[in-house]
């Protein structure tokens, strides 16, 4: 990876990394390790970000935690899940990604980048997830604090209320028009241990919606979601 690129991002992340091999993994998508083997047998997903995912996303939920309890001292458990949840989303963070420049940074295969990989809010939300686990390692809890406080800031600011959770406001949508419960289905469960991969289907008023997460409960949170858009922009949907 070309040290500008790297250069470039540490100065927008507003730290400069005493061990640049942490941020060039955090970039390397599993499509470009995979290309860049020599014919060795090796565990699936190495040389990838996948491993400092998997610490990022502790280091994420931790912090953004620390910093509800900081902000609400008056909200309890219920409000405070709420918004954390919606915080460390794959949507909040792919968006994140997308503001501090991570499409263009990302190291993917050539043939995933033709597919237009580096969009996805999923490979944004992981290779984001990665650079905050490097940022641990590298450094301990301070400068993934720093970044989060820096890039969350309006989102925080925009929830003037705890948003509800997307399976809930469902539910209360179809129990609103006198209609029967949603029903979730796994669509597909695979992945590493270490980073499973979810997809969900949520079937409600005649229509579906799909979400994928790393967890069965987000995912189905994922396809709530998806499925209450689907009714905003669907004229009629759900009507007697």
């Amino acid at each position: 990876m070309e040290q500008t690129v790297l250069d470039s991002l540490q100065n927008r992340i507003g730290y400069r990394f005493t061990r640049t091999k942490l941020l060039g993994e955090a970039l390397t998508h599993r499509s470009a390790a995979h290309q860049r083997r020599t014919g060795k047998r090796q565990t699936k997903g190495a040389g990838s970000n996948e491993r400092l995912e998997f610490i990022g996303d502790r280091v994420l939920g931790l912090l953004m935690a620390e910093w509800l309890l900081e902000r609400y001292p008056d909200e309890q458990e219920g409000a405070l899940g709420s918004r954390h949840a919606h915080l460390v989303s794959r949507n909040a963070l792919a968006q994140v990604a997308q503001e501090l420049g991570l499409p263009e940074a990302l190291d993917v295969a050539e043939h995933e980048d033709k597919a237009g990989i580096r969009s996805t809010a999923n490979v944004l939300a992981d290779a984001l997830e990665a650079i905050l686990g490097a940022l641990y390692l590298d450094g301990g809890l301070e400068p993934p604090r720093k970044l989060v406080r820096q890039w969350w800031g309006s989102a925080i600011i925009a929830q003037a209320r705890p948003p509800k959770d997307p399976k809930t406001a469902l539910q209360e949508w179809v129990l609103a028009r006198g209609l029967a419960l949603p029903v979730y289905e796994v669509v597909s469960a695979d992945g590493p241990s270490h980073a499973p991969c979810f997809v969900m289907e949520v079937h409600a008023a005649g229509m579906v919606g799909e979400g994928e997460a790393g967890s069965k409960r987000a995912a189905e949170s994922a396809a709530a979601a998806n499925l209450l858009e689907r009714f905003n922009t669907a004229p009629g949907a759900g009507r007697k």
